[in-house]
């Protein structure tokens, strides 16, 4: 307050936080705050099997505090969802729970466990939902995204809001498979992305901007 700087939280995933937040912002403070998809899907119920692609940091809280994190965002506590998104290779994730190295991947899935989470069952409006993964974060950041607008970068994604599907670590295109939401059925899937108005993702096949170029082959099988 007294320097008159802004501050980000991340990562936040418990209900003490968001109490915390929430006296901050009533003061005044420039603070905003996110937190990630898999606080918002998931419990600490999640890891009775000690399955090691639900860990990561901060850990999941109890029920509670996933409530409390869903009211944050519809009352704006919380600003935006950011993916944390931390991958890892297979070999990493299939150690103890103990010895596994912390983080999930995220990109994949953001769009459709906010849709999932917060639209299915009527506790955002669907533009709502969209802002906390795109006008908000654009925002927080200064950048001149985030919004259909004249002049604004075509930075665009099509997704329809009702398929739903089954998370398949598998069938994903990133390299890295760790998702906590294995098996999990979703609701919102994307169709295709189009990067300042190139099309980059269509129906499962990345675009020509996301190819490996013959060295980054070479170098990766190397």
């Amino acid at each position: 307050a007294l320097t008159g700087a802004r501050l980000h939280i991340a990562h936040v995933s418990s209900k003490h936080s968001v109490e915390i937040l929430r006296r901050a912002k009533a003061q005044g403070l420039r603070v905003t705050a996110e937190t990630a998809p898999h606080y918002l899907l998931l419990d600490d119920g999640a890891l009775v099997g000690y399955d090691s692609h639900k860990k990561m940091n901060p850990p999941l809280r109890d029920a509670s505090d996933r409530a409390a994190l869903v009211a944050g965002l519809r009352d704006g506590t919380l600003d935006c969802v950011a993916t944390d998104h931390a991958p890892h290779t297979e070999i990493e994730k299939e150690r103890e729970l103990a010895q596994a190295p912390f983080g999930v991947t995220g990109l994949e899935t953001l769009l459709a466990a906010v849709l999932t989470r917060l639209v299915q069952p009527g506790l955002l409006a669907l533009p709502q939902a969209i802002a906390l993964v795109t006008a908000r974060p654009a925002a927080i950041l200064r950048l001149p995204g985030g919004r259909l607008a004249a002049g604004a970068p075509a930075d665009l994604v099509l997704f329809d809001p009702e398929e739903t599907w089954v998370v398949r670590g598998a069938e994903m295109a990133s390299r890295s498979r760790n998702t906590p939401f294995e098996g999990m059925t979703l609701r919102g899937r994307v169709r295709a992305t189009v990067l300042a108005g190139a099309p980059v993702y269509q129906r499962g096949e990345a675009g020509e901007a996301f190819r490996p170029r013959p060295w980054q082959r070479a170098q990766a099988h190397a």
